[in-house]
């Protein structure tokens, strides 16, 4: 007699999601701020970057400067948080660790979002998909909603649903929802939806009679490809549940490396310049070190306000490297080419170094005549160390290391505190 032999199970995707990141974050360590509206600001206290539902139910949109919300914040009842850069960065580092339980095939996308490899049927990925939910959030503190599709397109798309539609609790399984009610559903939503695609390809989508997600499902692939792109046609065979878009161990995304920031106050010196430079070029360096890659040229640029009425300077410099280099010596050298440019007296509020033509650190030895004596001993390494353990201004090098006149630094006059990242800012218990 021959035995029955059951059908592999093909693997699916999930896409795990945090439920307004900053927001989220910042109510996991003050409960006080649950259910009332609440924004977290850019750099310098800008503008509104993650809204609770509650501030979006107010009508407060992305991007709104803090200086029109101000003046009603009293009124609506509106908490704005600073940025907490070093909360987050720990929240999310617990949060991905978590999911890595659930799957040896996962891929951190972005700072509140991934992508895990899972297999099972319907009702067991269901399943798995509510266990990490609520994993999340008993162990991390932070709501999450799960999507899982045969694509990490659709399986993006049904994290959406998952968010939007109560009826989901939160986690949203393709194949777990009725072929109609993906269509009825599918039919609702415009293209814009859709991961990757923006208003500009929505215009041009729109013009050929493609509205909806459901028009472009519908669409000819090859058609697409010919109209738009092959990036295009990947989408539409994804929306039919065709993977085209790999898993990836790591988004390192280094073709180029920048660091940029605006300034709470103007930087009026060649000399204050300075130590913005030799800061940035170590923290360059680390980030290179950390990533096992070297730069070849280095760009560094500065800018006053166009909104100042006063003279305007947008001084810039390209530096070709002597070889690949992740030395933090070197860098900062490169860097300081830009200060012959700057003019003292000018109001500065932006500097900015740029790393390109990115490489393998070892890929290529160098010469013996060549080789960089200060290359071997692993100073961005050590940089990079330090500044993890004991905080991004517990190390420099030169000017760099100088502790005074740091008033150029950016400016988070309510950020909330680093509880989990600094030894001085834990959160206190205190049992009645």
């Amino acid at each position: 007699m021959s035995k029955t032999v059951p059908m592999r199970q093909m693997p699916q995707i999930a896409h795990v999601d945090v439920n307004c990141f900053y927001a989220s974050a910042e109510r996991a360590f003050d409960p006080s701020l649950e259910g009332r509206p609440l924004v977290v600001l850019s750099n310098n206290d800008g503008c509104a970057v993650t809204r609770s539902p509650e501030a979006k139910a107010l009508g407060i949109a992305t991007g709104e400067p803090w200086f029109k919300l101000a003046p009603r914040a009293k009124e609506w009842g509106l908490v704005a948080k600073s940025s907490n850069y070093e909360l987050y960065g720990d929240i999310s580092a617990r949060v991905m660790e978590l999911l890595g339980r659930y799957s040896a095939w996962l891929e951190v996308y972005s700072i509140d979002e991934a992508f895990l490899g899972v297999k099972g049927k319907p009702e067991q990925l269901l399943a798995l998909g509510r266990t990490m939910k609520n994993a999340v959030r008993r162990n991390v503190g932070v709501p999450v909603c799960v999507g899982i599709a045969p694509t990490k397109t659709l399986a993006k798309l049904c994290n959406k649903w998952a968010k939007n539609n109560p009826a989901f609790g939160g986690v949203c399984h393709w194949d777990s929802v009725p072929a109609a009610v993906r269509e009825q559903l599918l039919g609702r939503l415009s293209v814009e939806e859709i991961w990757g695609i923006a208003g500009r390809l929505t215009r041009r989508l729109n013009a050929i009679g493609i509205h909806t997600i459901l028009d472009l499902t519908r669409a000819d692939p090859m058609a697409i490809r010919d109209k738009f792109s092959v990036v295009m046609m990947r989408t539409v065979l994804e929306l039919n549940g065709t993977p085209c878009i790999p898993m990836e161990e790591e988004r390192l995304g280094r073709d180029q490396l920048i660091f940029s920031r605006s300034f709470s106050t103007p930087v009026t010196t060649a000399a204050g310049l300075r130590q913005v430079l030799s800061i940035y070029g170590q923290n360059a360096s680390a980030r290179l070190a950390k990533h096992g890659l070297q730069a070849k040229v280095l760009t560094a640029f500065a800018g006053t306000s166009p909104f100042s009425g006063q003279e305007q300077a947008y001084p810039s410099v390209c530096v070709p490297l002597p070889m690949p280099t992740a030395d933090p010596l070197l860098l900062t050298r490169a860097a300081h080419a830009l200060l012959p440019n700057i003019r003292d007296g000018l109001k500065y509020v932006k500097v900015g170094l740029m790393l390109t033509d990115l490489r393998p650190t070892g890929n290529q030895s160098p010469l013996e005549l060549f080789e960089n004596r200060h290359e071997e001993r692993h100073i961005g390494t050590l940089l990079e160390d330090v500044g993890s353990r004991f905080g991004r201004g517990s190390i420099g090098l030169g000017h760099a290391g100088i502790k005074s006149g740091l008033d150029w630094t950016m400016k988070r006059n309510m950020r909330s505190p680093r509880y989990t990242t600094h030894w001085d800012e834990l959160p206190l218990v205190k049992a009645a």
